[in-house]
């Protein structure tokens, strides 16, 4: 147990805290800029298992801010990298890969099979398509997007708000995609770190028995939260 010791000092997780990482099954909805580093974190943190989910390839307008990929990438599949680089990391953790576009149907049997939800993709009908599958499933998940210098986290837990009740729906629910809005390259890394600290509170008991949302203002370093 070396690996975990500096984790296991802390109180509010300790042996038991770890016992419940090592048993947890995480989805990881997308594996850019949001996805990659949360995966990475949560894998670190010794979660048992990952199932890492995306149809996307690497792109070089992607680097600035997904730095787990190289140029020499381009064009290779994000999801079957990022394994390659949690494997690596941690050899205890198992990684299931998903390299396909999910639709809703496929949502559900992918979120009813694991214990948590990261949802890390760039559009808000996937954040919507996401919360409402957990709700459905008395899933907690946590959503994060990022627009400009702004970020945000929503998470959801049983019987709290979901995105669709906190944005709405539509074209306009949230934020822009930063492929229409552009985004600070470091900011993506700010809310990775946020949505893993997120699920390790969560799968550990440390997560509180209400919804938040979280935003972050990078232009004025503020952070502005509120329970749901």
């Amino acid at each position: 147990m070396n690996r975990y010791a500096r984790q296991q000092q802390l109180p509010e997780i300790g042996a038991e805290g770890q016992r419940l990482l090592r048993a947890a099954r995480v989805l990881v909805l997308g594996c850019g800029a949001l996805g990659s580093l949360a995966a990475m974190y949560l894998a670190g943190a010794g979660v048992g298992e990952l199932v890492i989910a995306d149809f996307d390839c690497v792109d070089i307008t992607n680097l600035h801010r997904q730095l787990f990929y190289t140029e020499a990438e381009a064009g290779r599949s994000k999801a079957r990298l990022l394994a390659d680089r949690i494997a690596a990391l941690n050899s205890e953790v198992k990684v299931t890969v998903v390299a396909e576009f999910v639709r809703p149907e496929r949502m559900s049997e992918l979120a009813a099979a694991v214990d948590l939800v990261v949802e890390a993709a760039d559009n808000p009908d996937t954040k919507t398509m996401v919360s409402d599958a957990c709700q459905a499933l008395c899933r907690p998940c946590v959503i994060g997007g990022v627009e400009g210098w702004r970020g945000q986290v929503l998470t959801c837990l049983s019987g709290s708000p979901n995105y669709r009740a906190v944005f709405g729906a539509g074209a306009d629910a949230g934020f822009t995609p930063c492929s229409l809005g552009g985004v600070a390259g470091p900011l993506p890394g700010v809310v990775a770190s946020l949505q893993a600290l997120e699920a390790v509170r969560v799968i550990t008991g440390n997560g509180g028995d209400r919804g938040r949302l979280l935003l972050f203002d990078a232009l004025t370093m503020r952070f502005t939260t509120f329970d749901l």
